[in-house]
């Protein structure tokens, strides 16, 4: 999956009618954490506080171009993909389906329904509902959005060619992984404006299916995917995915939910921003390689700011919140 630049600046050209730009800044007291001069892309800042939002839009797009019948889609999530899914289908017109596992965050669920999201619970965690979801598209006449789609993936890339546009030139940008889409589009973002900026992937230690697979060159599904980041928490490894950021990146790191709630209490002091577990991942990571890093200039990408305020209240008295 290889994009030109000019197919990722007419997706960017789409998200942009309906998603501004989000900032990027270089925060004093993170460059003082880490020693390191750290710029963050504060995806946190979109209008459903998530990246997922920019891969709606063109897949929206997509579908209502090359399905003009179709009457609406069906997906799973644990809450930022489900947003984006339901509030570009409904833009559209159309009906749009989301399953979550049983469990998942109220506030999420609040948010995608708030979206127009038709919510359905279906097992103990994703890769559960993404099952339901994919065997009752045909059923009901919808459309099955995976968790991973070339559409999907060339409007996600937007937020990475902002970055690197608007950032100084970055020597490595340290990006979440959960099924991947914003691993991929970073990397094609670099790849397309011809820069060797090093990518790193990062997961939760309880949810280790994307490291496991990289190291071994092969998708290594993980017998559970146990951490409150819930959109880390996958089990099996997405192939088409994999395929891109087996080559594209550095390495894959992978952080505690001790160290991720670290990263979001230090966000929360040091820019008065929230990110929910994903979005801290990537921060965690840094910090992990703080003296791997040190004199450099770091990109991280702060991927989503919907934390439960439980969630939040506990981070914030120096707590790990309890895997969802």
């Amino acid at each position: 999956m290889q994009f030109t630049l000019a197919e990722l600046e007419a997706a960017a050209d789409l998200v942009h009618r309906a998603h501004p730009a989000t900032p990027q800044y270089a925060w004093p007291q993170l460059s003082a954490a880490l020693g390191a001069e750290v710029w963050v892309k504060h995806e946190n800042h979109g209008p459903t506080g998530a990246f997922k939002a920019r891969g709606g839009i063109t897949f929206i797009d997509w579908l209502t171009r090359t399905h003009p019948d179709c009457p609406g889609i069906i997906t799973a999530t644990r809450g930022n993909h489900g947003q984006s899914q339901a509030r570009a289908a409904t833009a559209a017109g159309l009906r749009a389906v989301v399953y979550v596992p049983q469990g998942n965050s109220p506030e999420k669920n609040a948010a995608m329904r708030a979206f127009g999201a038709e919510l359905r619970e279906h097992g103990t965690d994703f890769d559960t509902a993404r099952e339901e979801a994919m065997r009752m598209a045909e059923t009901e006449g919808l459309m099955p959005v995976p968790p991973f789609h070339r559409e999907l993936v060339r409007g996600v890339a937007s937020y990475g060619l902002e970055f690197f546009r608007a950032a100084p030139p970055l020597d490595v940008v340290y990006v979440p992984i959960g099924c991947g889409s914003g691993i991929c589009g970073t990397i094609a973002a670099r790849d397309a404006l011809g820069l060797d900026t090093q990518i790193v992937g990062v997961v939760a230690t309880g949810a280790p299916t994307a490291k496991l697979s990289f190291e071994a060159g092969r998708p290594v599904p993980s017998d559970a995917a146990t951490t409150f980041a819930d959109g880390l928490a996958v089990r099996v490894p997405v192939p088409e995915a994999l395929a891109i950021y087996s080559r594209g990146a550095a390495r894959i790191a992978a952080v505690s939910d001790d160290e991720i709630a670290q990263a979001a209490r230090l966000y929360f002091t040091a820019t008065h921003n929230v990110a929910e577990g994903a979005g801290a991942a990537a921060l965690a990571a840094a910090l992990q390689d703080a003296a791997r890093i040190k004199g450099r200039r770091v990109g991280v990408i702060l991927s989503g700011g919907n934390l439960d305020a439980g969630a939040f209240a506990q981070i914030l008295r120096g707590d790990t919140p309890n895997p969802g």
